[in-house]
C-alpha cells in the first residue's frame, strides 16, 4: 500500500483501458483467471462511472497458427483448442457483467498480448488528445504488463487501478506491483478504485 497519495497528480484528458474481461478468462474458461469474479465488481463500477471514456479490449486468437507470425506460431500449436477454429465464438467476448457497458463504451480487437498491438488503439488517443491511460483487467503480468509498457514507450502517463486488476499467477502479479512501484516513478501510478474516483476530475 502506498503510504501517501500527495504526489498524485489530478487525471485529466484520459481513458480507461479495460484490458481482455472476456469469457475466456472467466472461471470457468479456457484461460480460466480464477479471481477475476473477485475484481469484476471493482471494474464494472469503473465502467459505469467512465462508460463513455471507456475501451475495452479483447484478444482475438487466430484461426490458425499459421495466421500469426513467428513464435505465436509454436504458441497457438500448443494452444490449439484456442485457436478460433476449434473455440466457440462467444469464448472471445466480453464478460456479460462488462458487455452491457457497449456501447457507449468502445470495444477494440488485438492480435497479441499488448493493447496497442492494435495499431488504431494510439491513433484514437492522439486524435483525441488523450494524455493518460488508467488501465484495469488481465493479466497484470501478460498483457496489463505488455499494455503498460507499450503506454509508457509512447509517452502516456499511466495509472494502473491496483485493485481492479486480476492474474493467474499470485506471485507474477505481486512481483508486477513491486516493479511498478520501485522501477516506474514518474511513469506509472498505482491507485485503488476509491483514490482514482477522487483525482479522476472529468
Amino acid at each position: 500500500m502506498r503510504d501517501s497519495t500527495s504526489d498524485v497528480a489530478d487525471i485529466r484528458d484520459a481513458v480507461h483501458l479495460c484490458i481482455d474481461m472476456q469469457n475466456i478468462f472467466a472461471p470457468s474458461g479456457l484461460w480460466a483467471t480464477p479471481w477475476m469474479e473477485r475484481v469484476l465488481p471493482t471494474i464494472a463500477s469503473i465502467v459505469s462511472r467512465y462508460q463513455v471514456r471507456t475501451i475495452f479490449t479483447r484478444f482475438i486468437t487466430p484461426q490458425d497458427p499459421e495466421d500469426r507470425p513467428g513464435q505465436w506460431q509454436s504458441y497457438f500449436r500448443r494452444w490449439h483448442q484456442a485457436t478460433r477454429r476449434h473455440l466457440p465464438s462467444s469464448a472471445l467476448e466480453l464478460v456479460p457483467a462488462l458487455s452491457r457497458f457497449v456501447p457507449p463504451a468502445a470495444v477494440i480487437d488485438k492480435p497479441a498480448y499488448s493493447a496497442f498491438s492494435n495499431p488504431g488503439l494510439a491513433s484514437v488517443l492522439v486524435e483525441k488528445n488523450i494524455g493518460t491511460v488508467v488501465i484495469s483487467g488481465a493479466e497484470t503480468d501478460v498483457c496489463v504488463l505488455s499494455t503498460v509498457l507499450s503506454a509508457v514507450d509512447l509517452g502516456f502517463r499511466v495509472v494502473i487501478v491496483e485493485d481492479a486488476l486480476c492474474s493467474s499467477s499470485d506471485v507474477g502479479h505481486d512481483a508486477l506491483m513491486t516493479m511498478y512501484r520501485t522501477r516506474f516513478h514518474g511513469q506509472v501510478d498505482l491507485l485503488t478504485a476509491e483514490e482514482l474516483a477522487e483525482f479522476w476530475r472529468e
